[in-house]
């Protein structure tokens, strides 16, 4: 196949009216969303390829009953030994803005929570996951209990230094977002695998967690883009008339 009628075979669509000038700027992006791709793809080998991650300790939690509907007692101490599921499975753990000195459930941490919660029976087949806050377990139910978050495992730690140890609260009890991942060896340590920030360096202050959050990168596949359009906890009657 000659290199134009490749192109016409990888052309996205069948529009008859599409200009010269626009083909061409779509085949130039398409090779840039190659190289993209190819990008992602050597970041993840970077990060596959860590070497032996910190020991941790068996930090101690505590988890209301296990559905919503149950109310919010009693609680139960879970140790981060009993996230794992089976062996050569990852724990995946979000961390919550939201206790001690963030009064509030943080809008953006909520986004992305909610599209684990709609994720996470296919996340299960490979890795075990779970939302941890400093809230206390019934402030952090309560706010579950609003979004439907029926498929996550809620704990507190504000009991205990994970959130500190992780780099996502100051001694002062500041909160933020952040992602992290444990691994477990054949004899039972428990390592640091890897932790990700939304701010990735003095410039780039937001867009750490990209990744673990399909609605910006919908967004960036518009005329206008993501803009600076922020999470809210509620939307009012426009988002609600749009779902209808």
């Amino acid at each position: 196949m000659d290199n134009e009628n490749l192109r016409g075979a990888l052309r996205q669509t069948n529009l008859q009216n599409e200009s010269a000038e626009y083909l061409s700027k779509r085949d130039e992006l398409r090779l840039a969303e190659i190289e993209l791709m190819r990008q992602r793809e050597r970041v993840a080998e970077l990060r596959r390829q860590l070497p032996e991650g910190a020991v941790v300790e068996d930090y101690v939690f505590e988890e209301g009953p296990a559905t919503l509907d149950e109310g919010d007692a009693p609680t139960r101490k879970v140790r981060l030994s009993q996230l794992f599921t089976g062996p050569d499975r990852s724990v995946v753990i979000y961390h919550f803005m939201f206790g001690k000195k963030q009064t509030k459930p943080c809008p953006m941490c909520t986004l992305i929570i909610d599209g684990w919660n709609g994720v996470a029976h296919h996340l299960a087949q490979n890795v075990d996951i779970a939302i941890v806050a400093a809230a206390s377990p019934t402030a952090l139910r309560a706010h579950a209990r609003s979004r439907g978050w029926n498929s996550l495992r809620l704990l507190s730690c504000g009991a205990n230094t994970f959130k500190y140890d992780l780099h996502s609260e100051d001694g002062e009890g500041n909160q933020d977002s952040t992602v992290s991942v444990f691994s477990r060896d054949k004899d039972g340590t428990l390592r640091h695998f890897y932790t990700a920030h939304p701010s990735m360096s003095h410039d780039v202050k937001e867009r750490g967690l990209d990744l673990l959050c399909p609605v910006y990168n919908i967004l960036d596949l518009t005329r206008n883009g993501r803009g600076d359009w922020y999470a809210e906890l509620g939307y009012g009657t426009r988002v609600q008339a749009s779902g209808r």
